[in-house]
């Protein structure tokens, strides 16, 4: 099957940046180079093509009741405008997808979801939304998406893109003519993420290119994302790893009368996970990679679900599945690269602070 293409493919290809596929696109994955990039987000701003995301809008009497039933978060008379981080489970507590719930007005939202999961979670809410008085539609072909983010980004959306976004605070949302704007990102920095038809985010594109803003690709989104302890769907969340062993049951509203996947969860956090994602600092120069084993005293005691060396801190560290008595802070782990293997450390998994305007 070929792979789909965003809007902005053609500019893209124009720009010179190096194509590969992810989640079922032809994406960019970078222009100059990753850490110039990742750099700029860090210090300016940086402007990503994620038109791959899939949108779905769901309205009608029942709308808030069926996001409760299929979302971990907690969206209950949630003020217009709100945005919430959350996650699509199983019944056995594993994850169907992490994504973003809208709320646009009353009974009436707007999801996010990953691109690589569209056609999964799309068959998912439809499965879950019998007896539930809703209008459910799958937009994500109606829509392209930007994410504009770093320091700078709030005065690029006023000045180039003429969106004033003062009254916007982190997690919040609000519609501009046709255009959503939230405050939200998976960078870490200040930022905004922008949907609109295709032929708008066309427009906008070419405006920021010509203001000269970085064009970005999704090599840097993942070490930004990776950084500040993100997850990525299929790595530190899956069918097989559970908010409770990502450690974000935090996202996991239990005080909920129900939603799919609560009797595991509940469980979970009651009787423990056999494995937990943790963060692995290694001693050495060496890069952990996703699928690398990790080791304690010559035994495998888990996986490198993501692992970098930070652009931002000059560190080797890594996110791994690791069995729950090895999970413990500055617990001596080792990693097998290749036929070698290297000592480190279990540390916090945000290895480099965010710095979200509140």
């Amino acid at each position: 099957m070929e792979n789909k293409r965003t809007c902005l493919y053609d500019r893209h290809v124009k720009q010179g940046a190096l194509i590969s596929p992810f989640g079922g696109f032809d994406m960019p994955i970078q222009y100059s180079n990753i850490t110039e990039e990742h750099q700029a987000v860090r210090q300016q701003c940086g402007v990503f093509d994620v038109s791959h995301m899939g949108e779905v809008t769901v309205k009608g009497p029942d709308a808030e009741r069926w996001v409760n039933h299929i979302f971990t978060n907690d969206v209950t008379d949630a003020p217009i405008g709100k945005v919430f981080y959350g996650m699509m489970l199983y019944e056995n507590g594993g994850t169907v997808d992490d994504l973003l719930v809208y709320k646009m007005a009353e009974q009436e939202y707007f999801i996010v979801i990953n691109a690589a999961n569209i056609d999964k979670d799309w068959a998912w809410m439809q499965q879950n939304a019998e007896g539930f008085d809703i209008d459910l539609q799958n937009r994500s072909d109606d829509y392209g998406q930007l994410a504009v983010q770093g320091p700078d980004a709030a005065e690029i959306m006023e000045k180039v893109l003429r969106l004033n976004c003062d009254d916007l605070t982190f997690y919040t949302v609000k519609t501009i003519d046709d255009i959503i704007v939230s405050r939200t990102g998976y960078t870490g920095e200040d930022g905004f993420e922008i949907y609109g038809t295709q032929a708008y985010i066309q427009q906008a594109w070419d405006a920021l290119m010509g203001a000269g803003v970085t064009p970005c690709g999704l090599g840097c989104r993942d070490t930004l994302r990776f950084e500040v302890g993100l997850p990525l769907y299929g790595h530190e969340l899956s069918p097989e790893i559970s908010p409770v062993m990502a450690g974000l049951s935090m996202f996991c509203k239990l005080d909920k009368p129900e939603f799919i996947g609560k009797e595991a969860i509940v469980k979970q956090k009651t009787e423990g996970v056999a494995q937990k994602v943790v963060g692995i600092e290694l001693d050495d120069k060496a890069i952990p990679r996703n699928g690398y084993t990790v080791l304690k005293d010559g035994r495998e005691v888990g996986i490198v679900t993501t692992g970098y060396h930070t652009i931002s801190t000059d560190k080797s560290v890594c996110m791994a599945l690791v069995d729950t008595e090895y999970a413990k802070l500055d617990t001596p782990l080792d990693i097998q690269i290749r036929k070698k293997v290297f000592p480190g450390h279990v540390v916090k998994k945000r290895f480099y602070d965010k710095h979200y305007k509140k």
